[in-house]
């Protein structure tokens, strides 16, 4: 049957090349433009959420996503401490999110990835935390500035699984994320992103273009109500939430769509 959907292709070398370089570019452009603006004294909130969002919708659009939206999404704006803890399988997972989901979203990220020049240094500008996991008196540190951030307003975006997984299966969740939920009694919004592992496998350079994606957003979960219950309880809720996402079989997780498109094009 004749489809007018774009079908899903291997990519070839040159357009690998094209997109490593493209991205590069584009990460580049709006590290400049953070540290420009940090350094007049100019950067506020506002500037970086837009940075972030038109970063990604850059990025998406060179490997021709296909991203749809699944559930109700929070605004974010009700004054609360929330977390968005996601499914982890491909490096596009935080471009995706951070185009799909509103509010003034942060990611919660390696200390290996300050070390990069430039974007390093604009993600400290642009108030992403960073968590040392080799460090444990560090560690404790790191997410007590994590945590301030999310009492100034800030959404922190983690990935419990800590490293890709290669076939999109959810692999062993850290605790980290979780200790700082309960700490500050945050509201967890579980999201799975199915179909991503596809467009660049962990650890190889196979780039598929067109690729359809899935972002599925769970019903919030109030780490407050686990106090008592513990720190398993609750990142054993969490899994089951995101699994439950991830299966196919599983639609009654899932509310309707979301209402507005991604302006991906």
């Amino acid at each position: 049957m004749f489809s007018l959907q774009p079908r899903v292709q291997g990519a070839s070398l040159f357009r690998i090349v094209y997109v490593a370089v493209a991205t590069t570019l584009v990460t580049l452009h709006y590290s400049l433009l953070v540290l420009g603006r940090a350094a007049c004294g100019r950067l506020g909130r506002e500037q970086v959420d837009r940075y972030t969002r038109e970063w990604s919708g850059l990025l998406l659009r060179l490997v021709r996503m296909r991203l749809s939206v699944h559930g109700t999404v929070p605004t974010f704006s009700d004054g609360r401490r929330y977390m968005i803890l996601c499914n982890h399988s491909s490096h596009y997972d935080i471009p995706a999110s951070f185009a799909a989901l509103p509010g003034s979203i942060r990611m919660l990220a390696k200390k290996e990835l300050y070390r990069i020049p430039v974007l390093g240094r604009a993600m400290r500008a642009a108030e992403f935390p960073s968590v040392d996991r080799h460090n444990g008196q560090r560690a404790r540190d790191d997410l007590e500035r994590a945590r301030a951030m999310m009492e100034s307003g800030i959404v922190l975006w983690a990935a419990p699984e800590g490293t890709r997984s290669p076939d999109g299966r959810l692999l062993p969740f850290k605790k980290g994320c979780f200790r700082l939920a309960l700490d500050t009694d945050a509201v967890i919004i579980p999201v799975a992103i199915r179909g991503i592992h596809r467009v660049l496998p962990a650890r190889t350079f196979d780039l598929n273009l067109g690729q359809p994606v899935d972002l599925l957003v769970g019903q919030p979960i109030d780490a407050a109500a686990f106090h008592e219950r513990g720190l398993d309880a609750l990142i054993g809720e969490v899994r089951e939430r995101m699994q439950n996402l991830l299966e196919p079989a599983a639609p009654a997780k899932v509310e309707a769509p979301a209402k507005e498109p991604l302006a991906l094009s």
